[in-house]
């Protein structure tokens, strides 16, 4: 990973500091947070192959393991911790949406610095985006509270059109045309990274007027959410007797979300600020996430539990 893709947390604080201070640039991209959360999602596509669902054929049962810890803990957690802080109803389907999405797409990266099994973080990736199409709207009609309308049918073809598609675009690009993907795939970190960047920044500028009394609840809730997520994940698998590397694994791909989609997906269906939880977890997670990376990089992976069969 490059060092400009390395500091994304820095460049997303910056980016937000921007957004506050100069909001009128970041609200005029507010149009293209659409179309570029649709091509962050190609650029996942983009770098899949046939191979990796092959492997999730051969190694069922840890990518499984992390599939519903995903979509167990996250939804469960982010439902727990808006109760536990009061939060408004907007800022509560925020938390809901973030905890209802697949795993984050920094999170292949993150397991290969902390010594993780970066084969199964692909996997349980791949596959957490496909069940993630489904789970995402049925999962927040299931904890969003009765007295806030969830359009279920409108949420699953947003997905469809925000991440089905254009993976499956990405995936068949990859096959089709695999020697020039390979010459620019280096490059499609950074362009991501930018994309994200862009509506990190859009949203920010245009929740600017609420930050004041809503930044600092949202940041603690998106913090202890995603600790529960970190800790569920890695404690998780240890209850199933996983190894060393493997627990590590789930631990990131749980505590890490695709919190793009779930910021744009509030921004869209429920208003500016329901948007706000996913923008700040965007940033918070690749902070915890790189410096939990650092910790374990320098700690090597012991078998202390017996591999699954």
């Amino acid at each position: 990973m490059s060092v400009l893709t390395r500091l994304f947390p820095l460049w997303a604080i910056l980016v937000s500091a921007s957004a506050i201070r100069w909001p009128g640039p970041f609200l005029a991209l507010s149009p293209a947070i659409t179309p570029l959360l649709a091509f962050v999602m190609f650029t996942m596509g983009v770098t899949l192959t046939v191979a990796d669902f092959r492997r999730i054929a051969r190694r069922p049962a840890p990518v499984l393991a992390g599939i519903v810890l995903h979509y167990t803990i996250m939804p469960l957690a982010a439902w727990l911790v808006a109760r536990m802080l009061s939060l408004p109803p907007a800022l509560r389907v925020g938390m809901i949406l973030v905890g209802s999405v697949s795993s984050g797409t920094a999170s292949n990266v993150m397991i290969y610095l902390a010594r993780g099994d970066v084969a199964l973080s692909v996997s349980i990736s791949t596959l957490s985006t496909l069940v993630g199409i489904v789970a995402t709207p049925l999962l927040t009609r299931l904890y969003v509270s009765a007295d806030v309308a969830v359009d279920t049918w409108a949420l699953l073809r947003s997905i469809v059109e925000l991440v089905a598609l254009p993976v499956v675009g990405g995936l068949a690009v990859n096959m089709l045309a695999h020697r020039a993907v390979r010459r620019i795939e280096p490059a499609l970190p950074l362009v991501a990274m930018i994309a994200i960047m862009a509506i990190i920044g859009s949203i920010v500028a245009s929740v600017r007027p609420s930050l004041a009394f809503a930044g600092p609840i949202v940041l603690l809730a998106v913090m202890l959410h995603n600790g529960m997520g970190l800790l569920g994940g890695y404690w998780g698998g240890r209850l199933l007797r996983l190894d060393e590397s493997a627990c590590r694994t789930l631990a990131i791909e749980v505590g890490m979300q695709n919190s793009g989609l779930a910021a744009t997906l509030g921004r869209l269906y429920f208003g500016p600020l329901a948007a706000l939880p996913g923008a700040i977890f965007s940033i918070w997670h690749n902070i915890s996430g790189s410096a939990l990376s650092a910790w374990w990089a320098g700690r090597p992976v012991r078998d202390t539990a017996p591999r699954s069969s």
